[in-house]
């Protein structure tokens, strides 16, 4: 397909114009094998068309008429996004972000909603934080008109922080530990039902060690069975790595420094089975974060850090669609870009944000504290 052909087809798509000029320096037939000096010599080029299409790009701040803190977000495809947030908001926009619709659920206003999953405008999934019975799991099929209570938790023990679906019908949320492991638990109806899985084959957890329930990012998955669970708080940071849907686990070392509460990795972002993207830090204001992302090449088993991170600490990642190395880190001192897959950012914006999605079809949200959220769009 030649370039003027290429061009016509993504703005007949519309697709942002950051979107738009990484995918036209993008191969034609891209595979995830790609060796790393395609992606690297790629990786200059999408540099300079990434500086160039920033320029005139920023986040669109909406009017949501709320101050809800918003660290849940789902973005469907260019029209369709959902956020949850604190006061148990849950928001939807159907007309790509131009105006967004209350649509929590009834008596929510004391659940704290950290994380969300949507299939589509209609169905949606929403996770509520907390020890005890403050963790709790609903579900809606018509937009938020009505809510189901899917899953309550009765253990006192467990603390649920984030989920992920690998499809409409499989999906898994994870607790801090109990009994020294991290508890999963498994959905195999879309989340209108929900069981413990055995954890015979989940490592022994670190003292102190736990998630972070920061941006819905801390349990993400790739494909149909690939999941993997971000930790801190403990001597080291590690990422967690299964293969099989939460039952089997391998554990690996991140580079992000912990040893504290407040440090270790806060987000993960996987574009297929093996590239992965870390960001984290200290969460803690006034605590610098020198090393706040990692990447892997080969599904976690090894780690490395950014030779240039993010310069503060970092709770949500997303890869940009139609792109194979390029991807946007937020947080609540600004948002990042990266070119060459995550080894280097730079800062190109410094509003605060916690989480953000990309769609395959181009389109960027970010959300964040006092009930903002923002597409990406022209300055």
């Amino acid at each position: 397909m030649t370039s003027m052909g290429k061009t016509r087809r993504m703005m007949a798509a519309g697709l942002s114009g950051l979107a738009l000029a990484l995918a036209l320096t993008a191969p034609a037939h891209g595979t995830p094998g790609a060796t790393e000096q395609r992606a690297a010599g790629q990786g200059a080029t999408e540099q300079g068309a990434a500086d160039a299409a920033w320029r005139g790009l920023g986040w669109q701040l909406a009017q949501t008429g709320t101050d809800a803190r918003f660290r849940g977000l789902a973005a469907v495809d260019r029209a369709t996004a959902w956020a949850a947030g604190s006061k148990g908001t849950v928001l939807r926009t159907t007309d790509g972000g131009r105006s967004w619709r209350n649509v929590s659920p009834p008596g929510a206003g004391e659940l704290e909603l950290r994380d969300v999953e949507a299939f589509d405008s209609r169905r949606a999934v929403v996770l509520a934080i907390g020890e005890g019975e403050a963790s709790r799991v609903l579900r809606t099929d018509d937009g938020g008109a009505t809510w189901t209570e899917s899953f309550r938790n009765t253990d006192p023990r467990a603390f649920y922080d984030c989920m992920t679906f690998f499809d409409q019908r499989h999906g898994l949320a994870m607790s801090d530990p109990v009994d020294g492991k991290y508890r999963i638990l498994s959905t195999r109806d879309g989340g209108r039902s929900w069981a413990v899985l055995p954890n015979e084959g989940m490592p022994a957890a670190l003292p102190g060690e736990a998630g972070f329930a920061a941006s819905g990012q801390c349990l993400v998955s790739a494909g149909e069975r690939d999941v993997w669970l971000a930790t801190g708080g403990g001597a080291t940071a590690r990422v967690l790595h299964s293969r099989d849907r939460g039952l089997t686990w391998t554990v690996a070392h991140a580079t992000i420094p912990a040893g504290d509460p407040a440090r270790g990795v806060f987000g993960l972002a996987f574009r297929d089975r093996a590239h992965g993207i870390a960001v984290g830090g200290d969460y803690r204001a006034d605590q610098p974060s020198p090393h706040a992302a990692a990447v892997t090449g080969d599904g976690g088993r090894r780690w490395t850090a950014a030779s240039a991170p993010p310069p503060a600490y970092r709770s949500g990642v997303a890869w940009l669609p139609y792109s194979r190395t390029a991807a946007l880190a937020v947080g609540p001192t600004g948002t990042d870009l990266t070119t060459d897959g995550g080894r280097t950012w730079r800062t190109v914006d410094t509003g605060s944000y916690d989480t953000v999605d990309c769609t395959r079809d181009g389109a960027c949200w970010a959300s964040g504290e006092k009930g903002r959220i923002a597409r990406l769009g022209a300055r």
